[in-house]
C-alpha cells in the first residue's frame, strides 16, 4: 500500500506553531499528502453531524496536539479549568456541561511522568462525577510502558498498576499510540483502541527521493524485529537488518554486531521511542562502519532525556524523524530533527470510535 515513491510534494511548516527558531523541519500533511487510510470527506460530513454530544478537552501535557486534533474534526476544544496549588495537588474543573455526553481527554503521559498521569486520572475523575456517558482517555504516549513484566526478582510491574488506575478512575476506553509492547492492551479491562503512527512516518519517506533497492530497514534490538517488519514490507518490501546488543543496565546499552548486509544502503533504523538515545546512537556507529551511505533514525515517540540531542545531532544521522505524541521543547531542537504530526490520524480514530466504525481498517 505504501510504497516508496518519488513526489515533488514540498515539506510546509505547521501553521498551528509557526517556524520553531528555524532549526527542525515540522511539516504538517495537509490534504494532498495524505495517503487514502485518511482521504475522506470527514470535514466535509462532520457540518452534518451533531456533534452536540462529542466533546474533547485537553490536559496540559500536549495542549497543541489537542488543539490540532479538534481542528481536524471541525470542533472546539472543550473549556476546563487545570491548576496547580502551592503544595502541588492539582485542581480540575470542568467549565461546561458533559452530562449524557461522549468525552475524548487527550492526555500523554510523558515527563513529568507523574504529574501528567495523576492530572489525567483527576480529568477522569472530574468527567465521571459530571455524569459523562462514556469517557475515553486518549493517551498518546503511555509512560510506564516499559515497565511490562518482571526481568529480575522483586520488581514491579507499573504498566498494569497504572492500567488499573485509569480503569478505577472511571475511564470506559483507552486510545493509545504505538504501545511498547503489544501485552500492555491486555493489561485494561476496558476496550483499548491502539492506534499505529507508521502511516505517518512512511507517508513522509514515501516523499524522499530515494531509490527503493537503496534501501534497508534496520532493527536497534531485537526486541523491535517484529516492528521493523512490518514497517520494511510497507516500505516496498525493503531487506531487514538486526542490530544485535547487550544491554547491561537501565539506559545503558552496547551494540554487538550486526545480522544483515547495509553496505552502500540508506539504512532506515525503526523504534517506538527514542530515550537517552544510546541504543540507537550506538546503533547508527556500527552500520556507518559497516559502509551504510546514509542512515534515518524514526519513531514515535520523543522522549528526549539527556544526552539525547548531543547523540542524535552528532553527524551520525541524516535525519531524525519523530511524531508529535510528545511535544519536543525548543531547547531540545537540532538541525537532523523532523517532527510529523499525527493529530489527522488520532482525530479520524476518535471519529470511527464515536461513529461505531472499524478502527483497525484505517491502518489496511
Amino acid at each position: 500500500m505504501h510504497a516508496w515513491r518519488n513526489s515533488g510534494t514540498v515539506s510546509q511548516k505547521c501553521d498551528l506553531n509557526g517556524p520553531l527558531n528555524g532549526n527542525p523541519c515540522i511539516p504538517i500533511l495537509n490534504d494532498g499528502t495524505l495517503s487514502k487510510f485518511l482521504a475522506s470527506k470527514r470535514l466535509e460530513s462532520a457540518v452534518n453531524k451533531n456533534n452536540a454530544r462529542l466533546k474533547i478537552f485537553s490536559g496540559t501535557a500536549n495542549p497543541s496536539l489537542s488543539q490540532e486534533i479538534a481542528w481536524y474534526m471541525g470542533l472546539e476544544l472543550g473549556k476546563i479549568n487545570i491548576k496547580r496549588f502551592a503544595d502541588g495537588e492539582i485542581y480540575v474543573q470542568l467549565q461546561e456541561s458533559v452530562r449524557g455526553c461522549d468525552v475524548y481527554l487527550v492526555q500523554p503521559t510523558c515527563p513529568q511522568a507523574n504529574e501528567n498521569l495523576m492530572e489525567l486520572l483527576i480529568m477522569i475523575d472530574a468527567c465521571r462525577r459530571a455524569s459523562a456517558k462514556n469517557i475515553t482517555a486518549v493517551i498518546p504516549y503511555f509512560g510506564y510502558a516499559r515497565a511490562d513484566r518482571k526481568t529480575q526478582g522483586r520488581e514491579s510491574i507499573a504498566a498494569k498498576l497504572v492500567a488499573n488506575l485509569i480503569t478505577e478512575a472511571g475511564a470506559d476506553r483507552v486510545l493509545a499510540c504505538d504501545l511498547h509492547s503489544g501485552q500492555s492492551m491486555g493489561y485494561f479491562d476496558i476496550p483499548v483502541d491502539h492506534v499505529h503512527c507508521q502511516p505517518v512516518i512512511l507517508d513522509y519517506l514515501a516523499s524522499k527521493t530515494i531509490c527503493s533497492n537503496d534501501l534497508v530497514v534496520v532493527s536497534p534490538d531485537v526486541g523491535g524485529v517484529a516492528r521493523a517488519r512490518a514497517f520494511a514490507k510497507k516500505l516496498s518490501d525493503a531487506p531487514l537488518a538486526i542490530v544485535d546488543k547487550r544491554r547491561y543496565g537501565h539506559n545503558l546499552a552496547e551494540v554487538m554486531n550486526l545480522i544483515g548486509d547495509v553496505k552502500g544502503k540508506v539504512a532506515v533504523m525503526v523504534d517506538d521511542m527514542i530515550d537517552t538515545a544510546g541504543t540507537i546512537s550506538k546503533g547508527a556507529a556500527l552500520l556507518h562502519d559497516e559502509g551504510a551511505k546514509e542512515v534515518y533514525a524514526c519513531c514515535t515517540h520523543a522522549v528526549f532525556s539527556p544526552p539525547a540531542v548531543e547523540r542524535l545531532s552528532s553527524g551520525l544521522f541524516q535525519e531524525v524523524i519523530i511524531t508529535n505524541t510528545i511535544p519536543v521543547m525548543e531547547k531540545n531542537y537540532f538541525p537532523q530533527l523532523t517532527v510529523l504530526s499525527i493529530a489527522n490520524l488520532l482525530g479520524e480514530t476518535v471519529w470511527r470510535v464515536h461513529d461505531d466504525c472499524s478502527v483497525s481498517s484505517i491502518f489496511q
